[in-house]
C-alpha cells in the first residue's frame, strides 16, 4: 500500500519584505512542489503581499503587529502536518528544507532547527547577533536544559502536534525563545540540521534591532524562569533576602549580646523585613509550582489529544 505524503505548509511572516520575497517563494517552491506556501503579511507598507500573491504564494494579513502576533496567527489558521517556519528575507536556504522534513518524519520528532552556518560571509549576522545568540541559547540550556545550538534561528520544521498545542504568548521577535522553551518543557523530541546562511538581497533591510530586542529576549527567558521554573527563581530570591537580611542583624545581635541595647533599631526592623520576606518568597515558589505543574498537565493533554503523522515507519 502507497504511503500518503504529508501536507506541508510554508509559512512565512513578512514585513516590508518585497525585495527578497520573489525570491523566497519561488525557492521554496522549486525545493517543495506540493507544499502549500503562505505568507503572512503583517501590516507592510511596501508592496509584499501583492508582489507574493503574484509570485503564486497565498497571502493572509496578519493584523497585529510583531513576529510572534504572526506566529500565533499562522499556527491558528493553516492546517497541515508538517509546517515550515522560514524568515521572509530570503537569507535562509530553501534547498535544506527537504533534510528538515526528513529528519522531522524519519526521526519522529516534533520540531527540528534549522543551525545557521554562514562562515562570516553574511554582513546581517553581525558580530553582535552572533555573541548575543550563544548568550542567549546557553541560558535557556542552562535554566532549562535541551542541548541547542542556534535557539534563535527563524528556520524551523514542526509537527502538527506541535503547532496546535504552542500558546504563542509573546508578541515580537522573542517567539523563537518561546518556541525552544516549549519544546523542553513538554520534553518533545527535537532534533538539529545545519544550513548556509547568506546575506540579505540588496535593497532590502533587516527589523531587528541588537539591543532593543536582544534585552526583549533576555525579559523573555527571566520570565519564563519564573513562570516555568518559580521554585529556582524564586528560591534564589529568597536566599538573597535571607543573605541580606543576616547581613545585617549580625551586628545589632552582637551588640545586643555585649550592651543589652539595640541602638539601631531601623537596621533592625529593616533586617527582619527582608527575612520574613525571604520566607514569603519561597512560599511563593512553593505555591506557583503546583500551578505550574497543572498547567503543563493541561499542555500535555493538548498535546496528546492531537494524532501524530503516521510514516511508513510507525505503522
Amino acid at each position: 500500500m502507497k504511503q500518503c505524503e504529508p501536507r506541508v505548509a510554508i509559512l512565512i511572516p513578512c514585513y516590508n519584505e518585497e525585495v527578497a520575497i520573489p525570491k523566497v517563494i519561488a525557492d521554496f517552491r522549486l525545493a517543495v512542489p506540493d507544499a502549500m506556501i503562505y505568507v503572512f503579511d503583517n501590516n507592510s507598507t511596501d508592496q509584499t503581499a501583492k508582489v507574493a500573491i503574484e509570485a503564486g504564494a497565498k497571502v493572509i494579513l496578519a493584523p497585529y503587529q510583531g513576529k510572534g502576533n504572526v506566529v500565533r496567527r499562522m499556527f491558528a489558521d493553516v492546517e497541515a502536518d508538517v509546517y515550515v517556519m522560514v524568515d521572509g528575507d530570503a537569507t535562509y536556504d530553501a534547498g535544506a528544507v527537504k533534510k528538515l522534513i526528513q529528519e522531522l518524519i524519519q526521526q519522529d520528532l516534533d520540531m527540528v532547527v534549522g543551525c545557521r552556518v554562514d562562515h562570516g560571509e553574511a554582513a546581517n549576522y553581525r558580530r553582535g547577533h552572533r555573541w548575543g545568540n550563544r548568550m542567549l541559547t546557553s541560558a535557556v540550556s542552562h535554566i532549562f536544559g535541551g542541548k541547542f545550538t542556534d535557539m534563535l534561528s527563524g528556520y524551523r520544521a514542526f509537527s502538527r502536534r506541535f503547532v496546535k498545542s504552542f500558546p504563542a504568548l509573546t508578541r515580537g521577535f522573542e517567539i523563537e525563545t518561546e518556541l525552544t522553551i516549549h519544546a523542553l518543557e513538554l520534553r518533545m523530541p527535537y532534533g538539529e540540521i545545519l544550513t548556509q546562511y547568506g546575506s540579505r538581497p540588496e535593497g532590502s533591510e533587516s527589523k531587528l534591532s541588537t539591543f532593543k530586542d536582544g534585552f526583549r529576549i533576555l525579559k523573555t527567558i527571566i520570565r519564563f524562569y519564573m513562570t516555568e521554573r518559580p521554585i529556582g527563581f524564586f528560591g534564589i530570591l529568597a536566599f538573597l533576602l535571607m543573605l541580606t537580611g543576616c547581613v545585617l542583624f549580625f551586628p545589632v545581635l552582637e551588640q545586643y549580646l555585649m550592651t543589652g541595647l539595640v541602638p539601631r533599631l531601623p537596621t533592625a526592623i529593616l533586617s527582619l523585613g527582608l527575612i520574613l520576606t525571604a520566607f514569603l518568597s519561597m512560599t511563593c515558589g512553593l505555591i506557583l509550582d503546583t500551578v505550574t505543574r497543572g498547567r503543563h498537565e493541561v499542555k500535555r493533554l493538548a498535546y496528546l489529544s492531537i494524532p501524530r503523522y503516521q510514516s511508513e515507519k510507525n505503522k
